[in-house]
């Protein structure tokens, strides 16, 4: 038993490394450049409770070097920390005049989730109806000048519908130089990137926090009403975009970062909890495949190396577990560089994905107790 786990978590690292997408280079990364598009973009930001960024996120979107129409959307969703209000204020700071609009959210309606009923409602609004593109980009997010005009480029050029980027994540506690590298790494394990942009493939990815979709694009799947009760709705909508034809493309961002901090490793557990049970589509069987899944790709490797000694087989699993940790290791290099992280992470990543995973299970104890799904003050359940 010990050889085929051994076996098996070999034989699974080498197909990651040489067949699955390519995951581990940590790219596509959108160049920096100028257009001269005179394309409209109207940004929509849902923003709820959002008072120590919002500020940063406007006056970043404001300050946008782009040669076309381009107007800000902030939908305030029913914040209590006066988000609406800062958001206005810096409006008026900046001089930006018509270019920036704040909508008072309605109250939210039943089988909506608060983020894509903000959304809906910015969707909705004139300037994002009469746009060529819509930018759907977090409260959290700061914006270089020239980042728009770089998303519209790539779109016209490659004749995309939706152009999305991992930002660059906010890592500078312990908490997350030791997590969220991995949290970037396992997503583009999933939502491996050059699948995402072949049109033959269904693999379907995007990134929430900056998002460029065409509004011929929108229209044409109802904008977000179908996909209104989603947590994981920037990979949602991706799907819904590239099943009916559209082509997508997912990078990573060096123009666009998320100043959202995660303090501790409970802030960060609380971020995995609230969504991961959604990816594995609330199955039992599905999360216990993710169990036996990690553990064996994961945990194994080390458990092998350290622990397996004795026979000529036990050698041989030894031998595969130390092969495998090795692979995971420089498969996460890439990812570490990115981040500016030391490369002695890699052997830590074995921890790491266990962290994930107990936070994976918590996600669907939480759901089965009623307190799926939380965020800002609400909770999504199973109705």
């Amino acid at each position: 038993m010990i050889v085929l786990i051994s076996v098996i978590s070999f034989a699974v690292w080498m197909y990651l490394i040489a067949f699955h997408g390519r995951f581990w280079r940590s790219g596509p990364v959108l160049d920096a450049e100028t257009s001269s598009s005179t394309a409209k973009v109207a940004v929509v930001v849902p923003a709820r409770n959002e008072a120590e960024s919002i500020g940063r996120s406007v006056g970043s979107l404001l300050a946008q070097d782009y040669a076309g129409e381009l107007s800000v959307l902030v939908v305030d969703d029913n914040s209590t920390d006066g988000t609406g209000e800062i958001a206005a204020s810096v409006g008026i700071e900046l001089g930006a005049g018509g270019r920036l609009t704040v909508i008072q959210g309605e109250p939210l309606p039943a089988g909506w989730s608060g983020k894509l009923w903000a959304v809906h409602q910015g969707l909705s609004h004139a300037k994002a109806v009469a746009a060529d593109y819509v930018l759907l980009t977090d409260a959290d997010i700061e914006h270089e000048a020239k980042h728009i005009s770089a998303l519209v480029s790539k779109a016209e050029r490659d004749g995309l519908e939706l152009a999305s980027e991992m930002v660059r994540l906010h890592c500078e506690s312990f908490a997350e130089r030791a997590l969220i590298p991995a949290f970037v790494f396992f997503f583009q394990m999933l939502y491996p990137f050059v699948w995402v942009a072949d049109p033959a493939r269904r693999v379907a990815g995007a990134a929430g926090g900056t998002m460029l979709v065409a509004r011929t694009a929108l229209d044409r799947i109802e904008g977000v009403e179908r996909i209104r009760g989603r947590l994981i709705d920037d990979c949602a909508l991706a799907r819904e975009i590239k099943s009916t034809g559209g082509r997508i493309w997912l990078g990573h961002a060096e123009l666009a970062r998320s100043v959202r901090v995660y303090p501790s490793w409970r802030d960060v557990w609380k971020m995995i909890a609230r969504t991961a049970y959604e990816q594995l589509r609330y199955s039992p069987l599905m999360l216990l495949g993710c169990v036996l899944g990690m553990g064996v790709i994961y945990c194994a490797p080390p458990l092998l190396a350290l622990f397996a000694h004795g026979s000529a087989n036990d050698g041989l699993a030894r031998g595969l577990g130390i092969l495998a940790w090795l692979m995971m290791a420089a498969a996460f290099q890439p990812t570490l560089r990115r981040y500016r992280r030391s490369p002695l992470w890699g052997a830590a990543l074995p921890c790491i994905g266990l962290f994930y995973l107990c936070a994976t299970v918590d996600s669907a104890l939480r759901y089965y107790s009623g307190r799926g799904g939380g965020w800002k003050s609400r909770v999504y359940s199973a109705e």
